[in-house]
C-alpha cells in the first residue's frame, strides 16, 4: 500500500506542475498564480503522518523549483513547501478535521510557505522580487488558494485516507 501512496502522491504532484505551470499563467492576476503543488502537501499532510507529508513537501517544492519557466535560485520552494507541510501536519490531530480548519490550514500554509519564499528571495538578491511588492503577492496567493480548497483538497483528502488507512483521520 505504501508504494500504491507514493504512486498516487507523485502523479497528483506532477498534475499539479503541469496544471501550474501550463494553464494557471493565463488566468493570473499580476502574475500570481494558484500553488497546486502546495495544495496537495496540506491534503497529505491533514490525512497521513507527518513524515511522508515532509518528504512529499520537499519533492513538490523541488519539482516546483526544477520546472520551467523557474528563474529562481532552485531550493526555495522545496523550504518552503516543506516548512507549510510541516505546520499543517501539526494542525492535525487525531481526528477529522473539520472544513473550516482545513480551510484555514490552507490559508496559513499559503501565507508562511508564499512569505517564506518571498523572503528567501529578498535574502538572496532576487532581482525580480521588492520589498514593496511582497505583501500583493502574498495576500493574493492566499486568496487563490483559499479559493481553489473545496475543489482540490476533498478529493486529495480522500485518495490518500483510502491509501492510508491506518494513518488516514479524513
Amino acid at each position: 500500500m505504501t508504494y500504491l501512496r507514493w504512486l498516487a502522491a507523485f502523479a497528483a504532484v506532477v498534475v499539479a506542475l503541469v496544471v501550474q505551470v501550463s494553464l494557471f499563467p493565463h488566468l493570473a492576476w499580476h502574475g500570481i498564480v494558484p500553488n497546486l503543488c502546495l495544495l496537495v502537501v496540506v491534503a497529505a499532510a491533514l490525512t497521513v503522518e507527518a513524515p511522508f507529508a515532509l518528504v512529499l513537501g520537499f519533492v513538490a517544492g523541488l519539482t516546483l523549483d526544477l520546472a520551467p519557466p523557474a528563474d529562481h535560485i532552485a531550493g526555495r520552494w522545496a523550504l518552503a513547501l516543506t516548512i507549510a507541510a510541516f505546520l499543517a501536519a501539526r494542525v492535525r490531530q487525531d481526528q477529522k478535521p473539520t472544513a473550516m480548519a482545513v480551510v484555514g490550514t490552507v490559508a496559513a500554509a499559503s501565507f508562511v510557505a508564499t512569505s517564506l519564499f518571498a523572503l528567501t528571495g529578498v535574502l538572496l538578491d532576487d532581482p525580480s522580487l521588492s520589498i514593496a511588492g511582497l505583501l500583493e503577492v502574498v495576500l493574493v496567493a492566499v486568496v487563490w488558494d483559499v479559493l481553489l480548497t473545496p475543489f482540490v483538497l476533498p478529493p486529495l483528502m480522500r485518495l490518500f485516507a483510502r491509501l492510508s488507512p491506518q494513518w488516514a483521520t479524513a
